[in-house]
């Protein structure tokens, strides 16, 4: 059993999906054997809750054990985690911070897998903060995606505005007012049948670049339920975006240069659709 007590207004779902990644794989069968309370009560639905209500999860042994990250490296200053789709970076952040003292540096989306890192003190945190503002790490991404590019490879140069409304972003190919400018290189790494695997250099980092920028040279990632094509997501059954933070490379001149020769890979791949 664990209890948890919640920090702001929101529904028992978003809660769960933010602060305890077992219970978020396992939410619905929960809910119907009454294995979550809330402030004591047993409930069967998805119900508000608020901040300070004490929130009481009873998972069993085998559900408390699957795995929503694995740790690749870690020593006094930095730990670097190794992601599972489906589970929200804010998750692996809350369950390290049970374990101990860390920092949040950056996320990915909840069905993006790979490699996060995070600070264990405030001076690494400084660091790791500066080094993603000014781009000194080099974050490499794997992509499986519908079709093949023109080319085997290109930087991308494309605008991106955001549509907060709708959580989704779009792709414009000049200025547009509200846009943000966006480049996204890619490498063809091999095609089979109707698709291709990609490696992506992000040289801007902005919301659902990858995702969207791909989707919009007519190249989706396959199941991508948001930007990609939903129909041939369907028929293969994936609703979850293939798409891997697959390799960290840093470029720090403080303290944390000592990582500077060490080339950090997730253990994850991509299957052939």
């Amino acid at each position: 059993m664990l209890e948890l007590i919640v920090d702001k207004s929101q529904t028992l779902k978003q809660f769960t999906d933010n602060a305890y990644a077992q219970a978020s794989f396992y939410f619905n069968t929960l809910l119907k054997a009454r294995e979550i309370k809330v402030n004591g009560k047993r409930v069967d639905r998805d119900v508000p809750v608020y901040a300070g209500d004490l929130v009481a999860y009873y998972l069993s042994k085998k559900q408390e054990q699957k795995p929503a990250y694995y740790t690749l490296y870690e020593d006094e200053n930095v730990l670097l985690a190794d992601k599972l789709d489906g589970v929200n970076s804010e998750a692996v952040f809350a369950d390290l911070q049970r374990k101990g003292e860390y920092y949040f540096i950056h996320r990915l989306d909840r069905n993006t897998k790979g490699l996060l890192v995070f600070a264990k003190n405030r001076e690494a945190e400084e660091e790791l903060l500066s080094a993603f503002k000014t781009r000194t790490v080099q974050k490499i991404y794997h992509a499986r995606c519908f079709g093949a590019p023109s080319k085997p490879q290109a930087l991308l140069n494309a605008y991106l505005k955001k549509d907060e409304g709708k959580a989704l972003v779009k792709i414009y190919a000049k200025a547009t007012a509200g846009a943000e400018q966006i480049l996204t290189e890619y490498r063809v790494l091999s095609t089979s049948g109707e698709t291709s695997l990609l490696e992506i250099h992000l040289h801007t980092g902005k919301t659902h670049q990858i995702r969207a920028h791909l989707a919009y040279i007519g190249c989706p990632i396959v199941g991508d339920m948001k930007y990609g094509d939903t129909e041939k997501n369907r028929a293969i059954s994936c609703a979850r975006q293939q798409l891997i933070a697959k390799q960290m490379v840093f470029g720090f001149t403080g303290k944390l240069s000592y990582l500077n020769e060490k080339t950090f890979l997730s253990r994850f791949t991509l299957s052939e659709e």
